[in-house]
């Protein structure tokens, strides 16, 4: 455990929400079982089997050490939580979380929530894929016509804030969870932006018929879960996606490709995208934050992006 008292030791106080140490990672040994997240104003400390008491104890004497010296005088916020066996259980150690909770992330505000579920409303690992999505729009912001982007699995909808941050002239999210689509509505409205978005509680293999008819689009994000019983399964439903991109896609669009399943590697994606949508040009895959370094390359997450022809 000395590489997560030695991360803790030197870390900093972050301004917007990310990583602290990413022990799952497979580069500090003893301690793969160890996340640490920062939500500011609160820490989330993660392991992925049961941790002592003592343990406990020993982390939050590190915590409150290091904090007194980045916030003297500011009180220490951190949440525990342990999933196990298909369990999870969070619990608030010190401090509080505030109600709603908004953290940051290059200028865009998201609605979180570390006190339930696994999810905490803000995928960390994937600022990069938000970073790419950015410069991609306001690349493009100038287009005749304007970009027109598709977010499905859009979960809270931070691809399509960020998008329309940057210029984009409409994003369409889908998702068929509705209390995360609410999330993504209110995450709109936290950003101030007013127009563009459309919300589909639907699920999208039900649904094609509204995307179609919204599209062509110059980018396509999909981000599904790796596996979600009775709705998604990357293994088997992945192709069923990718046979449609190149309908989807408006000549010299680009679609952005995401899968975060350590048993699946690059090559489960590009050997579907060559056999079902053999006209998209593989462009690059996308970096993970440096914070989410991993022994393989195919065990971490993939975010490779893909172009129409003209």
């Amino acid at each position: 455990m000395q590489a997560l008292l030695d991360a803790i030791a030197t870390m900093n106080l972050p301004h917007d929400a990310r990583r602290i140490f990413h022990g799952r990672g497979g580069l500090h040994p003893g301690c793969e079982h160890w996340t640490l997240d920062c939500y500011p104003p609160v820490w989330v400390l993660t392991r992925f089997d049961p941790a002592s008491e003592d343990t406990l104890a020993l982390l939050h004497t590190a915590l409150a050490r290091r904090w007194e010296q980045i916030a003297p005088g500011e009180p220490l916020n951190w949440v525990f939580q342990c999933r196990h066996e298909g369990r999870t259980d969070t619990r608030l150690m010190a401090g509080s979380v505030p109600d709603p909770h908004v953290v940051t992330e290059d200028g865009a505000r998201f609605r979180v929530h570390v006190l339930r579920g696994q999810n905490h409303g803000l995928f960390l690992d994937m600022a990069e894929g938000r970073r790419w999505v950015r410069n991609h729009c306001e690349a493009h912001r100038a287009d005749r016509y304007g970009l027109k982007v598709l977010n499905l699995f859009a979960y809270t909808c931070a691809f399509s804030v960020v998008a329309l941050q940057a210029g984009a002239k409409s994003v369409v999210n889908v998702d068929m969870a509705r209390g995360a689509i609410a999330i993504g509505q209110h995450n709109h409205q936290l950003n101030g932006i007013t127009s563009g978005a459309s919300f589909l509680a639907h699920d999208i293999f039900s649904t094609w018929g509204k995307i179609t008819r919204s599209g062509p689009y110059g980018l396509v994000i999909i981000d599904p879960p790796s596996y979600q019983k009775g709705s998604f399964v990357a293994t088997k439903d992945y192709a069923r996606l990718l046979r449609r991109l190149p309908d989807l896609l408006e000549p010299g669009g680009h679609a952005l490709l995401c899968l975060n399943a350590p048993e699946l590697g690059t090559a489960f994606l590009q050997e579907q995208m060559q056999a079902l949508a053999p006209e998209l040009a593989f462009v690059e895959r996308v970096a993970n934050p440096a914070v989410f370094a991993d022994v393989s390359q195919d065990r971490s997450l993939k975010v490779l992006v893909y172009r129409a022809p003209e």
